[in-house]
């Protein structure tokens, strides 16, 4: 007599902690926000090397950094509608994507406004007298 195979309906464990659903869309919308992977992993309640490993995924990553870089475009955007109201905001824009910056002018007068002299002794090691 043949002994029947046995089958099951639920897969076998293979072991470990069981797997921690991680929604794609959810992934995404946390990096938009610009959480670290460190917050998705709170956000998830699993570990960090959980979704380091999620990210080594072609569709995780993708999503990562699709969210990344949505968000940014969403902050740069609140930040030029809010240059048009903050004078300080369009500066900071302005150092930061155009190159401008302060320039302080620095004059140097010495005593009864004579030039000032400066001494340096190239080659004198740490603690070597500077008046040699």
């Amino acid at each position: 007599m043949a002994k029947a195979a046995k089958t099951s309906a639920t897969p076998k464990n293979k072991g470990g902690r069981p797997s921690v659903p991680i929604n794609i869309e959810e992934f995404e919308k946390l990096a938009s926000l610009q959480c670290t992977q460190e917050d998705a992993a709170a956000w998830f309640g699993c570990g960090l090397s959980t979704i380091k490993r999620k990210l080594k995924e072609q569709k995780y990553r993708e999503a990562w950094d699709r969210g990344l870089g949505n968000g940014r475009v969403s902050l740069r955007r609140k930040q030029m509608k809010l240059a048009d109201k903050n004078a300080t905001m369009a500066i900071f824009l302005g150092k930061q994507y155009l190159g401008q910056r302060d320039l302080t002018a620095v004059e140097l007068a010495g005593k009864d406004d004579a030039p000032v002299s400066f001494i340096m002794n190239i080659g004198a090691g740490r603690g070597g007298d500077p008046s040699k």
